[in-house]
């Protein structure tokens, strides 16, 4: 259904930005529909069957054909082009809307939980008339859809509102299968566990709820980029033979497609500086062309052709590698002066290093005047994110 209605009203022709808005605001459309008859269907059973549960469900349905009209708007909202007050964008808008559904989504789990406890307390007999089954049942069906489909659009797009909306959607099949669960058993055993059966379902809204904020929630607050867009941007700067080894890699999330980078990049200082420059450009217009995002890339002149320099870096190197195989140098230079040598360089090391910047400093400091006693380090401790 998604499929078909996407090739009717979804043209590709509008660059990425334009399709993945018009893809959130169709499924939040589509969500609004489903979830309204859903609320209809479940409490016209829970009124016939008494059923606190499948009350409590319908509602849940209900609450979130509110959370499809957030996540639509939400789209919609984060759509909008940068201007004076927002130069980056309006992308974070898409994170707002997922972490409201996944509030939505906790207060609903509360909610149930309230209801069920009423019902534990307070038992009574469910009727279970085959349009009940049947109305549950469909609704199964339908939210296991709304699961499938939203999951798959939210990895397509890498959109963490859409993957809260399809958790929500399984948490909700979930919830009703166990409701249809304990409407079976009251018809059979006579048991009156339709309060119990409440409260498992609503355990499982919470955490549900809890997991969606989670993931909402973080890119808000800044998360790392994964290693595998750490690999491409690597991949692409160092396929430019000027460019000799890249440190300090910093990417900017300002909302899904607006990706800023800034990353410096070493070269040799003996090149020259106007076609470096110009290499720079290329590098940084073939990262916006291949990654759609925007790079600053600082230009770091190491000295390449003084072999008492570059010997030193590697006996160095080698020696750092020798406190812990994951610390890394760049940026080395050497300053001569009359009565002493400045070794100079950052040593980056794990962001939770067993050791702190100060022990690292002391032993690299250490290590190096057993080199020659009158190198001094002057290093500078960096615990990256990459």
């Amino acid at each position: 259904m998604i499929a078909l209605l996407a090739k009717l009203f979804i043209k590709d022709n509008g660059g990425e930005q334009a399709v993945r808005k018009a893809y959130g605001i169709l499924c939040g459309a589509v969500g609004i529909g489903f979830n309204v008859l859903l609320f209809i269907g479940k409490f016209f059973a829970g009124t016939l069957s008494g059923s606190i549960a499948i009350t409590a469900d319908a509602f849940n349905n209900l609450s979130d054909a509110g959370s499809s009209f957030v996540t639509m708007l939400g789209f919609q909202l984060a759509g909008q082009k940068p201007d004076s007050d927002h130069p980056f964008g309006h992308g974070r808008i898409e994170y707002l809307s997922g972490l409201a559904v996944s509030m939505l989504i906790l207060l609903m789990g509360v909610e149930l939980a309230k209801s069920s406890l009423e019902k534990i307390l307070r038992p009574e007999p469910v009727d279970s008339s085959p349009l009940v089954i049947g109305i549950l049942c469909v609704s199964i069906a339908v939210k296991l859809y709304m699961f499938s489909y939203n999951r798959r659009l939210g990895r397509k797009l890498n959109s963490s509102a859409m993957e809260a909306t399809a958790m929500d959607s399984l948490s909700d099949s979930a919830a009703t299968a166990a409701v249809l669960i304990a409407t079976l058993v009251g018809h059979f055993t006579g048991l009156m566990i339709d309060g119990w059966c409440g409260i498992l379902v609503a355990a499982f809204i919470l955490w549900s709820g809890f997991n969606a904020a989670k993931d909402t929630l973080n890119p808000l607050l800044g998360t790392p980029p994964t290693r595998e867009f750490v690999m491409q941007i690597r991949d692409i700067v160092m396929a430019h033979k000027s460019i000799l080894g890249i440190h300090d890699l910093i990417v900017h999330d300002y909302g899904p497609g607006r990706v800023m980078i800034s990353v410096h990049a070493e070269v040799s200082a003996s090149e020259n500086v106007l076609e470096l420059h110009d290499e720079i450009d290329n590098v940084e217009k073939e990262l916006r062309e291949k990654l759609g995002c925007e790079a600053v890339i600082h230009m770091d002149p190491i000295v390449t052709d003084d072999g008492i320099t570059e010997e030193t870096r590697q006996r160095v190197a080698a020696l750092v590698r020798c406190i812990d195989d994951e610390i890394t140098i760049h940026d080395f230079r050497m300053v001569a002066g009359p009565t002493h040598t400045n070794v100079i360089f950052d040593a980056v090391v794990p962001f939770h290093f067993r050791l702190t910047d100060a022990e690292v400093r002391e032993k690299i400091e250490t290590a190096v005047r057993t080199l020659d006693g009158n190198y001094y380090a002057v290093v500078n401790v960096e615990r990256p994110y990459t």
